[in-house]
């Protein structure tokens, strides 16, 4: 039991803003009140905030330990030493394991959602997941160029569409569907650097389009009832003039939830005539239409100059980047589920393009009416490092150290963007509550994550005030997982595992039969060895679908 007593609380989803309160814990849950008897930590002139929740990051999977392999020279000059409580491991753009979960607690990170595994991929997700420790976890899966779905859809059959990928969820212990550049990898796997641009352009071997398939994936998710939307990487990411597609994928959801991942990179217009490696600002016209339409919610993908590593389903992207940037790159096609392509990086700010998508990043940020639905993401580490969440906070946060960071960048490209006209506002405390912790837990259907109600659970940072807002959330003086005290005084005390975090939708069980002759014939991997069995997950926590929810709530809801 914990009694913490007298800090100044950011708990938005309970609309306290700055006020002095205790907050207390029991059984790993916040509660209501604990004996006298209780330990107590006097958090006075103190700053207590629920643990940060990441629902946008690539932290483990096939694709992520092909990045660490790719980089040792990354993981040769930052050693995470072994401590009492620690194991070793390496850091860089692409942490080991045990780095990553040490990594995030260090910043206040209670939990983290790996955002784009193939399904086949599931069981190696989660044997790296046993050894990324204190964080909570969960993944989602790569639907959007499933050739199953595709035959599927293809042919009306809508329902066994939906069952499917209910099979499919439920199989591999994920979250939710998510959609990369839904039917570039058909061309891809004929044609070097082939990709599919338009919405209702013919996906090569099928009679469908882009805009079907999304179409589609955004219903059955919903249909479904699935805690968070479709997770949606858009055609043509970082491509000139992509903003036009964006908005009209947008446009497809028609009133159903739909959420669009690292958004900044589906935000750039193109200047008619001109090369494709002068893009321009579009930031405007995305966030107006996020604004106006609350189904849609988005995280920005904010790009942070330095190191960084691509990697991305979206394999055609990296074959496009790995010719620009010279360096070594790696592609992996995953059976008929997925392809990827991974690539060291570097963004600097004397480059118009980098210092456009920096700044477009932050006008998103700064445009948006609803910070509830436009949250906080580097899409670690494509658009940077997850360690560079403190110095994004002081950006969002302080106008004055963000207009010294503008002087510094490419000033044509900055011209290019409504940062050169004077967007001064500043991110207060609860805001950044709001984008870092309680946005993300809700857009996730996290009804437990994100927030300090009774009843929640016990993730919790504490911070010492510190006008330096880059140095206040890089260096946390608490840190409490589940109600135990992970970290105190800056220095890590106690073990944890954290959980597993997944959906088991229901579905119509005939559709086993439908699926596994597909398996038999085109997979590497026999069917019934298939699926993740419960036994594998260890600590884990199922999240119920909107309909399960409301059966156990019983007639008349509760």
């Amino acid at each position: 039991m914990l009694h913490i007593a007298n800090g100044r609380v950011y708990d938005p989803a309970n609309g306290i803003d700055g006020k002095v309160r205790d907050v207390y814990v029991a059984n790993g849950k916040i509660v209501s009140k604990v004996p006298p008897e209780a330990r107590r930590i006097d958090a006075k002139g103190l700053v207590i905030m629920p643990g940060g929740v990441d629902m946008h990051c690539h932290i483990a999977g096939p694709k992520v330990n092909l990045a660490r392999k790719l980089q040792p020279e990354d993981h040769r000059h930052d050693v995470h030493p072994r401590t009492a409580f620690t194991r070793s491991g390496v850091g860089g753009t692409v942490p080991s394991t045990f780095t990553t979960g040490y990594r995030y607690a260090l910043l206040g990170y209670t939990t983290a959602m790996e955002a784009a595994v193939p399904p086949i991929g599931a069981r190696h997700t989660l044997e790296e997941f046993h050894d990324t420790p204190v964080i909570d976890k969960g993944f989602y899966i790569l639907m959007g160029n499933n050739v199953l779905l595709y035959k599927l859809l293809e042919k009306g059959r809508r329902e066994e569409f939906r069952d499917a990928l209910a099979w499919w969820l439920a199989a591999t212990k994920a979250y939710t569907a998510k959609l990369v550049n839904p039917g570039g990898d058909e061309a891809w796997k004929g044609r070097r650097n082939a990709n599919i641009t338009k919405l209702d352009e013919k996906i090569e071997s099928f009679e469908l389009t882009p805009r079907q398939v999304i179409g589609a994936m955004i219903e059955a998710v919903d249909e479904l009832g699935l805690p968070h939307p479709a997770h949606i990487h858009c055609n043509n990411l970082g491509h000139s003039g992509n903003y036009a597609s964006t908005l009209e994928t947008m446009r497809i959801a028609e009133g159903h939830r739909a959420h669009i991942a690292h958004i900044q990179f589906h935000s750039y217009g193109e200047v008619p005539g001109k090369s494709s490696h002068n893009p321009t600002s579009r930031a405007k016209e995305i966030a107006e239409y996020v604004n106006t339409h609350p189904n849609i919610s988005a995280d920005v993908g904010q790009v942070m100059f330095g190191k960084s590593t691509i990697m991305t389903a979206d394999a055609p992207l990296a074959y496009m980047l790995s010719r620009y940037a010279g360096s070594k790159w790696v592609n992996s096609d995953t059976e008929h589920e997925s392809g990827c392509g991974i690539l060291p990086f570097a963004y600097q700010d004397t480059v118009y393009t980098h210092a456009l998508q920096w700044a477009i990043g932050l006008e998103l940020f700064l445009l948006s009416k609803d910070p509830w639905r436009m949250v906080f993401s580097t899409d670690h580490p494509n658009g940077g490092s997850f360690m560079s969440y403190p110095r994004l906070i002081r950006l969002l946060m302080d106008r004055e150290f963000r207009k010294e960071e503008m002087r510094k960048i490419n000033q044509r490209a900055l011209r290019q963007t409504a940062l050169a006209d004077g967007l001064d506002r500043e991110y207060t405390l609860q805001e950044i509550a709001i984008v870092t912790r309680a946005g993300p837990a809700r857009l996730l259907g996290l009804a437990n994550k994100g927030h300090l109600g009774p009843g929640a659970d016990a993730d919790i940072t504490i911070y010492d005030e510190d006008e330096d807002k880059e140095r206040m959330f890089g260096a946390p003086r608490h840190v409490i997982k589940d109600g135990q005290v992970i970290i105190e005084d800056h220095e890590f005390r106690a073990e944890h595992q954290g959980r597993m975090l997944h959906v088991s939708p229901d579905y119509d069980p005939n559709i086993v039969e439908v699926i596994r002759p597909f398996f038999e014939d085109y997979y590497s991997i026999r069917f019934n060895n298939y699926a993740v069995d419960d036994s594998y997950l260890g600590s884990h926590e199922v999240i119920p679908t909107l309909k399960q929810r409301a059966a156990a709530s019983g007639p008349g809801g509760g």
